[in-house]
């Protein structure tokens, strides 16, 4: 492995940012989302997940002009805890979608999503010249909706019945920050 694959990104207090590896794969990375619990509120854990498939993943993004995912790095122990990122990147319309998965939940509640969502949304208005970086979340996503209000996104809109999971479906809230906001 390459030492420069490793080097930081974004920097934070308590995380790092940094492009997603190879040796990303075969730690927890394809675990989380074979976990239910770490995908109740998103699309995954529909069909199980394979070391195939990350690898063909990370292939995509090396090719991708329209997405940015970041492995999140606890700056202490430099373990990988989570991904972030900015897709559907409109370059036209200088607009994005974040998105995030904190998937070692050991951290789940102590502000790492909050910190990492704040650095790539620093990165997308100061450095990609976005101008509106959005994001949804179920309803029942309490964390997410504490981050997105946190960023200073405003609540948009509610797509009703938009989820399936486990079961049933569910409404989904729309945020999103404008730069001049």
């Amino acid at each position: 492995m390459a030492e420069s694959m490793n080097t930081p990104f974004l920097v934070g207090k308590t995380v790092y940012l940094r492009a997603l590896t190879e040796e990303d794969i075969s730690g927890n990375w394809k675990n989380w989302f074979n976990d239910s619990e770490v995908c109740r509120f998103n699309t995954h854990f529909r069909f199980p997940n394979s070391e195939k498939k990350m690898h063909d993943y990370l292939e995509s993004l090396s090719k991708a002009f329209n997405e940015l995912v970041l492995a999140i790095i606890m700056r202490e122990g430099d373990e990988h805890v989570g991904n972030i990122s900015l897709q559907r990147i409109d370059w036209i319309n200088r607009s994005a979608e974040l998105a995030m998965v904190l998937g070692e939940k050991k951290y789940w509640g102590k502000g790492i999503g909050f910190e990492s969502a704040q650095l790539v949304v620093r990165h997308g208005l100061e450095e990609l010249n976005l101008n509106r970086i959005s994001c949804g979340t179920s309803v029942e996503n309490l964390a997410m909706q504490k981050i997105a209000i946190k960023l200073g996104m405003k609540e948009e809109g509610r797509r009703r019945k938009v989820l399936y999971r486990a079961g049933k479906y569910h409404d989904y809230f729309d945020y999103a920050l404008v730069r001049e906001e």
